[in-house]
């Protein structure tokens, strides 16, 4: 298939419908690399497809983990470290993948290349790395210090070993850690500073224990692990996005505003583990209306209102508060975003770049190391946005259309990171402005 250039869209009225969401990424990468580590046979089931999970499954494959389709994905574990000792993994802008592998791999006693995608390169990764070489670990820089590609030798790696880490650069780096300790019989994690994104670390705790390993914590600042091998629990169902549930229910948000129209994603609920589903009580902040079900959440608004302006520590949802940046447009004052700095070492630099797209549509923008500052317009204007290579800057400036112009969307092939079918999904439930 021709990549597209890019994707423009109409001016919007509203969204209104209902959408099975794709499953989730974060759940997706975890749960492949938990059964490929386990003992025994696990039925995956709606496994998001996309490419960040094709690069996961690829590499599990070629460490000699059985992947096969089928009513779900069969993933047949290692019981243990991987049996093939030496490969070179291509992840590309996967940090769900490179991260987890370059530790689970660093403890394996084999000899790895591990690299990604350009973008993939100016992500750091020296914490984690450092964090692993004090355990005895045999990783090399190939290119520059601080970041991948990455030589991974057979490092002598004792047993209940204490990692420590620093916490305030990415919450996947402990992710890695507490995922990869059960190979070298358990240990304990430090973490130096303010840990960002703890629902996500939350969530690999929740996700390791389905699969028998009951990690602990103490506060967020020391983790105890323990030397247990991971157990398949036979069948796994992976949740609907909460990150990619977050454009709809902005949407329905807004529509709602205009007229009365409702949005429902199916797949996440009020039982969901990941904690991008806390987007629905900045979305009521905002003036929204807000219903969850245990599997589905509804979104509307009061017709004839505005959303209210946003002055919130987002961190612990980093990847939803990009919605709420772009929700800001259509508020009733200055929004600020607090606390995001993380965003500048995701797939590109997103507080530079939401910066810079928001002010392309009109509005006036402030950005320091950590908060986001947004007036709107008093009517936004016609933009073309440029997305990055990062999916989520592609379906966040979607809902721009809704603000009564049209949109361009460049390199909106992005998306396939992550939710393939979206601007489908979208323009399926949305109503041209009369």
């Amino acid at each position: 298939m021709t990549p597209q250039a890019y994707r423009d869209l109409p001016p919007l009225r509203e969204l209104a419908g209902t959408i099975r969401l794709p499953g989730s990424k974060s759940i997706s990468n975890r749960v492949l690399l938990l059964a490929g580590l386990a003992r025994g046979v696990t039925l995956v089931r709606d496994l998001l497809e996309s490419d960040d999970t094709g690069y996961m499954l690829a590499a599990l494959e070629a460490l000699g983990v059985s992947c096969a389709p089928g009513g779900g994905h069969k993933i047949t574990g290692a019981g243990g470290p991987f049996p093939v000792k030496s490969a070179d993994l291509f992840l590309g802008n996967a940090g769900t993948a490179l991260r987890p592998l370059t530790a689970v791999l660093a403890l394996s006693g084999g000899r790895y290349r591990v690299s990604g995608a350009p973008r993939m390169h100016e992500r750091p990764i020296g914490d984690l790395v450092d964090a692993l070489r004090d355990l005895g670990a045999d990783i090399a820089y190939l290119e520059r210090e601080g970041f991948p590609p990455l030589h991974i030798g057979a490092g002598a790696v004792g047993h209940a070993v204490s990692a420590r880490v620093r916490g305030d650069v990415s919450s996947q780096f402990v992710t890695a850690l507490l995922m990869a300790l059960p190979l070298v019989g358990g240990g304990t994690i430090d973490v130096e500073g303010d840990l960002v994104s703890k629902p996500y670390v939350d969530l690999t705790l929740n996700l390791m224990r389905r699969f028998g390993v009951s990690a602990s914590r103490a506060g967020w600042s020391r983790f105890t692990v323990p030397g247990t091998t991971y157990q398949s629990p036979g069948e796994i169902w992976v949740e609907g996005d909460a990150s990619s549930a977050s454009y709809f229910l902005a949407a329905g948000a807004l529509s709602g505003i205009r007229s009365g129209a409702v949005v429902r994603v199916e797949g996440v609920g009020r039982s969901s583990i990941q904690g991008d589903v806390q987007f629905t009580e900045i979305l009521e902040r905002m003036g929204a209306t807000i219903r969850l079900g245990d599997n589905w959440i509804e979104a509307s608004g009061r017709p004839g209102s505005r959303l209210q302006a946003l002055d919130a520590d987002v961190n612990h949802i980093p990847d939803a508060a990009m919605t709420a940046a772009v929700l800001a447009l259509f508020a009733d004052g200055t929004s600020v975003l607090r606390n995001v700095g993380s965003w500048r070492v995701k797939e590109t630099d997103r507080l530079a770049a939401m910066a810079t797209e928001l002010r392309k549509l009109g509005a006036t923008v402030d950005e320091d190391a950590d908060d986001l500052r947004v007036t709107p317009p008093a009517r936004l204007r016609a933009a073309t946005i440029d997305t990055y290579d990062d999916h989520r800057m592609a379906m966040c400036f979607s809902l721009a259309a809704l603000g009564g112009v049209p949109v361009r969307i460049n390199d909106p092939d992005c998306v396939r990171k992550t939710f393939p079918g979206y601007f489908a999904e979208f323009l399926r439930l949305a109503v041209l402005e009369r």
